[in-house]
C-alpha cells in the first residue's frame, strides 16, 4: 500500500469515499505530507485527505462527512502555526487558501475570503485611502487564521485586537451549516479567539479607517531595563504614538532594550530617557510591509524552514518586569536561536473586547513574546526549547498570566479551561451547539 492512498492511517477505506461539489480532494502523498507541515516544524500529523474548497457547499461537504465518520478536521491557511494547530491526523484539512476570493470595499468596511492574506486585504484598501485598523507584523497570514487566536499588533494599544475589528463572519459549523452572524451572536463570540473550535471562517467584514499616507518610525534604544519598562508605559497610557512594540536585543551576552515608535503625525521624545536613537520617514505601506526584506534573507539562508518552537505570553503589570529580567538573565543565545528575538510591550487592557481572548487583570498588561529558532535535525534540543516555554508558561500562569494562544506549547484541556477561566464554560457550551461531535480541535488537544 502506498502512503496517501485509501488505506493510509485506518481512515482510508472511509476517506476514499469524500468527494465536494466543486472543489479537490488531495489524498497524494505530497499533499498529506505539506499537510503534516507548518512553520513550527515541531508537530507532524498527517491528514487521510486535504479538501481544496471552491465553495461554501465544498467546506460544508466535507465537514458533514468527517461528523458523519467521526473524522478530526481543520482549517489551514498560511501555515504558520508553531505546534500542528492547523493539522488533523487521520482527518480532512480544509485548504481555505482555494475558496473563491471575496475582495470588496463596502463605505468603510472591507468583505474578504478568509483566505486572504492581510497583505492582500491592504491591496484592497489602502488605493482607497482605507487601512484595517490593527495589523500583524506579518502580512503574509490568513484573515482567518489571525481571527482564531486574536490578532495582535502594534496599534493594540489604541485599537484593540483584529477580532475586535471585525463586524460580520461566515462560518461553516461543525455540522456543516453556514450562518452569519453579528456582534451580539453567540457564535460570533464563539469564533473570534476560539481556535476554531465551532467552525470554518469562510467570509469576514472588517472594519476600516483612514489610512496615512507616511510613517516616521523611531527605533529608541535603552540599557536599562526600568527605564525602557517605564517609557513604555508612558507612551502606551498617554497614546502619543499611532504604534509600540519592543525588542530585547541580545549581543555578546549583553541586552539592549529597543522601544519601536511609530507615529502618522507628530509627536514629543522629550521625556523619554533612552540613550540612542534611530528615525525613519517611510511610506505607510513600506512601514507594515517591513518584515519582507528580513523574509528573504531567512529564506536565502535557510532559517525560515528551521523549527520554530515559540511562545507568547501576556504578563500583569505589577510582575512584568521581574518575569522579563529573570528571563533575560537565564536566556543565552543558544536558547533564542541564531534568528531567534525577544519581543515586549504594553497593551492597554481596555482596548481589548473579545471575550475569548484572556489577557491577565489590571489597566496594562504585557506581551512577552520568546521568538525561538530551533535545528532541524536536533529533535532533542527543540524538545529542550519546548521545555523552556513550558517552564516560563507555568512561571507566568502562577502570576497571572495567560497566553497568546499561538504558541509551541502542549497544553492539556485543564490547562486550557484555565486559561480561558470564566469563558470556558460559555465556549463549551457553544461547541456543544455547534460541533456536537467534536470534529475541529485535534491540533489543540481539545478534540
Amino acid at each position: 500500500m502506498q502512503p496517501g492512498q485509501p488505506g493510509d492511517h485506518g481512515s482510508g477505506p472511509i476517506i476514499a469515499w469524500l468527494s465536494v461539489p466543486d472543489g479537490e480532494v488531495d489524498r497524494t502523498d505530497c499533499a498529506l505530507a505539506a499537510a503534516a507541515q507548518d512553520f513550527g516544524h515541531l508537530v507532524h500529523s498527517r491528514p487521510a485527505a486535504v479538501v481544496r474548497p471552491a465553495s461554501l457547499a465544498d467546506v460544508s461537504a466535507a465537514i458533514t462527512f468527517a461528523t458523519e465518520h467521526g473524522l478530526p478536521v481543520s482549517a489551514r491557511g498560511a501555515g504558520h502555526s508553531p505546534f500542528g494547530q492547523e493539522q488533523a491526523e487521520g482527518g480532512i484539512v480544509l485548504d481555505v487558501r482555494s475558496l473563491p476570493p471575496i475582495r470588496e470595499v463596502d463605505g468603510t468596511e472591507a468583505i474578504v475570503d478568509a483566505g486572504a492574506r492581510w497583505r492582500e486585504v491592504l491591496d484592497l484598501t489602502l488605493p482607497l485611502g482605507l487601512t484595517p485598523p490593527v495589523l500583524t507584523d506579518y502580512l503574509e497570514l490568513t484573515v482567518g487564521g489571525t481571527l482564531v487566536v486574536g490578532g495582535i499588533g502594534g496599534a493594540a494599544p489604541h485599537h484593540g485586537t483584529q477580532t475586535d475589528n471585525v463586524t460580520e463572519l461566515e462560518v461553516v459549523t461543525g455540522t456543516g451549516e453556514v450562518r452569519t452572524c453579528r456582534p451580539g451572536d453567540d457564535l460570533f463570540d464563539a469564533v473570534r479567539g476560539g481556535l476554531g473550535l465551532c467552525g470554518v471562517i469562510t467570509r469576514v467584514k472588517l472594519r476600516l479607517v483612514p489610512a496615512p499616507p507616511t510613517a516616521r518610525r523611531w527605533k529608541l534604544y535603552y540599557r536599562s531595563l526600568p527605564a525602557f519598562l517605564a517609557d513604555q508605559r508612558t507612551v502606551v497610557r498617554d497614546g502619543r504614538f499611532d504604534y509600540v512594540e519592543g525588542q530585547l536585543i541580545l549581543d555578546e551576552g549583553d541586552w539592549t532594550h529597543m522601544l519601536e515608535a511609530v507615529t502618522y503625525s507628530t509627536a514629543s521624545l522629550d521625556d523619554l530617557r533612552f540613550d540612542r536613537m534611530e528615525v525613519e520617514d517611510t511610506t505607510y505601506f513600506d512601514f507594515l510591509n517591513r518584515m519582507e526584506e528580513g523574509e528573504a534573507a531567512l529564506r536565502a539562508e535557510g532559517s525560515w524552514f528551521h523549527p520554530h518552537p515559540w511562545l507568547n505570553v501576556f504578563l500583569p503589570d505589577e510582575v512584568a518586569g521581574g518575569v522579563v529580567a529573570e528571563t533575560l538573565a537565564k536566556t543565552r543565545r543558544e536558547d533564542l536561536g541564531g534568528s531567534g528575538l525577544v519581543m515586549l510591550y504594553p497593551v492597554r487592557a481596555s482596548a481589548l473586547h473579545t471575550p475569548l481572548l484572556r489577557v491577565p487583570d489590571g489597566t496594562l498588561v504585557w506581551l512577552f513574546s520568546l521568538l525561538r529558532t530551533g535545528k532541524p535535525a536536533d529533535p532533542m534540543e527543540n524538545a529542550r526549547l519546548t521545555e523552556l516555554n513550558l517552564q516560563l508558561y507555568r512561571q507566568a500562569k502562577a502570576l497571572g498570566g495567560t497566553v497568546y494562544p499561538s504558541n509551541a506549547l502542549p497544553m492539556s484541556p485543564a490547562d486550557w479551561a484555565e486559561q480561558f477561566g470564566p469563558a470556558w464554560e460559555s465556549l463549551e457550551q457553544a461547541r456543544r451547539q455547534y460541533d456536537p461531535h467534536r470534529i475541529f480541535g485535534a491540533g489543540q488537544g481539545l478534540r
